[in-house]
């Protein structure tokens, strides 16, 4: 009996051993570099030598299109992230961007391209970028991944506007991943003849690249800040919870997720997303290798085929998904993802020290249906986003997710909540009223709100700490939060530069210090030499904690009243403030009582996790 309970152990012990990560992916290739030339602009990485670029103006350093893994393509589809090969017969000038990943849209929504290869899209897309303040050394590094549902986006944010308005004072590295099928395609044959999650250890190995070179950008390897926004957002709460949390800050100290997707996550080998391959499989002329005596597996016949054909069939198979989803997502693989993130972070098993987390006061509309107007739409709607769920559960649904007004949103007036007192975003928003923002909440607090809560809790306590936010200014929908820290400075008519300047700040004080709080001067306004402004809530904003779930929510004040139109699947009708006498209004609030009890709605669905599953 001990002998076998020993021989167990012996065997879960070697499959974990075995699971990790590479430590060194870099180690040969290293052996290559030579000795530095006086150019502060030339990189040698060892695999190939690149040269970037200066601006005088801005200070900074960029490097454009740097590879960081081998192509992977042919034989390396659907394998983990490989080392470069050596090229070092010329010098690269780092002055374009490498080609993004193949896009796929999300269903109810336009394909983000035809499915054709063009000049700026390749399977061979795994670059980065880095934007460096000249003569910087040893300083704090920001990392984005960037978002689009997981089949769409590329590596090419520009910081400038944020690193010149915070100082110059941190390096960015902006990455790329696989996309869509070539990244998240999942199934017992794909783990078994490859692996699950490609994207997601593209992400990782590029972390392992910051690792070994950024230093030679003038960043500091132990000081690294993972972020991202969306699926960017989702991918940094999966890098957190990577190989069940066991990395420490090896790869990073911090994390900064705004509006992390969480959708549906499955186990590689479900029902769902076998479903997909399958489906895949045989649009793109697959199939036949499951019958018969084929010579070839699905698996193989799909690694054979074309781009183009495989970006076509991802196309058709996402058109048949629910509205406002893709087909193809990150999975439970149990080796680097093991867990449903909302079982995960609530045993707080996550990589790394800090966090910063948020989400946006109007995330749903864009992804839900926008006629739906009544609750027998809403039912409809409800049953078909959570197929799994019983009468009983669906009730349960219904209980929290209560709504006093059951007209025709177009005839019902809209406008933004406090959050704390009066009409919440229950059934009121400045987009949707009744049955149609009680659908778009309840899809955005299941989706991003939800686990930016989960997230924040789980960087609580063992020295760990964690800040919480919500971006408010109307309209405030999924993605409107990106100008703000992004700019151009005064690029938005709904944000003040204020406004913007203080939420730059925000992050690059969180990137430099591990701390998000900002001056009373910033936090006030500096265009507006203000002292009426109370900046207290920024200035002294607290760490959340289970017990005191402090939640920073920026907004503004002041300003004219303007009306316009949204495209959020279809034209819908909305109003902000604009102006120069929009004013900052940030305000410390209870996130579990903020919007009637968001906090005790987010512990429902952690309580029906394993039923979505999420």
């Amino acid at each position: 009996m001990l002998l076998s309970s020993l021989v167990a152990s012996l065997v879960t012990l070697s499959v974990a051993v075995a699971a990790l990560p590479q430590s060194q992916p870099f180690r040969e290739v290293l052996r290559k570099r030579q000795d530095t030339t006086n150019n502060a602009l030339e990189v040698d990485l060892g695999y190939g030598v690149y040269q970037g670029s200066r601006n005088t103006s801005t200070g900074l350093n960029t490097w454009r299109g740097i590879r960081f893994a081998a192509p992977p393509t042919g034989s390396l589809r659907w394998q983990r992230p490989q080392a470069p090969s050596v090229n070092r017969t010329s010098t690269v000038s780092a002055d374009t961007y490498g080609p993004q990943c193949p896009q796929i849209g999300f269903s109810g929504m336009p394909n983000v391209q035809s499915g054709a290869a063009t000049p700026q899209t390749s399977e061979d897309c795994l670059f980065l970028n880095i934007q460096s303040p000249a003569n910087a050394t040893g300083l704090p590094v920001l990392v984005w991944i960037h978002g689009g549902g997981y089949g769409a986006g590329n590596g090419r944010q520009d910081f400038t506007d944020m690193l010149t308005t915070v100082g110059n004072n941190f390096v960015v590295v902006s990455i790329q991943y696989r996309l869509g099928p070539f990244g998240f395609l999942a199934s017992d044959e794909v783990v078994r003849k490859g692996i699950a999650n490609a994207g997601l250890l593209d992400q990782f190995f590029a972390l392992q690249w910051v690792q070994t070179y950024v230093d030679q950008f003038g960043g500091d390897p132990s000081a690294v800040t993972i972020s991202g926004e969306s699926a960017g957002g989702g991918s940094v709460m999966l890098q957190d919870m990577a190989y069940g949390g066991s990395l420490g800050d090896s790869l990073f100290r911090s994390t900064i997720a705004a509006s992390p997707y969480l959708p549906k996550q499955y186990a590689y080998n479900d029902w769902i997303p076998t479903q997909n391959y399958y489906a895949f499989a045989g649009r793109a002329g697959c199939s036949i290798a499951a019958y018969g005596n084929a010579s070839s597996t699905i698996f193989d016949c799909l690694v054979s085929q074309d781009m183009e054909t495989l970006q076509n069939a991802s196309s058709e198979v996402t058109r048949t998904a629910t509205f406002g989803t893709w087909a193809f997502l990150p999975v439970t693989d149990g080796v680097f993802i093991q867990d449903e993130p909302s079982s995960q972070l609530l045993e707080k098993r996550v990589n790394g020290r800090n966090a910063l987390i948020g989400n946006n006061a109007n995330e749903g509309p864009l992804f839900t249906p926008q006629d739906i107007t009544s609750e027998d739409n809403f039912l409809t709607w409800l049953r078909n986003n959570l197929p799994e769920f019983t009468d009983s559960d669906i009730a349960k649904v219904l209980r929290y997710y209560p709504v006093s007004n059951t007209v025709d949103a177009s005839s019902t007036d809209k406008f933004a909540t406090n959050g704390v007192s009066g009409p919440s975003a229950l059934d009121q928003s400045s987009l949707a009223t009744g049955q149609q923002q009680r659908a778009n909440n309840l899809y955005a607090e299941l989706t991003f709100v939800c686990p930016s809560y989960w997230m924040a809790e789980a960087y609580t306590g063992s020295e760990r700490a964690s800040y919480k936010y919500q971006f408010s200014p109307l309209p405030a929908t999924h993605g409107a939060d990106l100008q703000a820290y992004f700019g151009p400075l005064g690029s938005v008519p709904y944000l003040s530069t204020d406004f913007q300047r203080a939420f730059m700040n925000i992050w690059g004080n969180f990137v430099t210090q591990g701390n998000p709080k900002i001056s009373a001067s910033t936090a006030s306004g500096l265009s507006l030499s203000n002292t009426t402004i109370n900046s207290t809530a920024a200035t002294q904003w607290p760490a959340f904690s289970v017990a005191e779930p402090y939640q920073l929510n920026l907004n503004q004040t002041g300003g004219e009243l303007a009306v316009g139109s949204l495209e959020v699947g279809s034209p819908v009708n909305t109003t902000y403030f604009t102006g120069p006498g929009l004013v900052n209004n940030f305000t410390l609030v209870d996130a579990y009582t903020w919007e009637a009890g968001r906090g005790m709605r987010c512990d429902f669905w952690r309580s029906v996790a394993d039923i979505i599953p999420a």
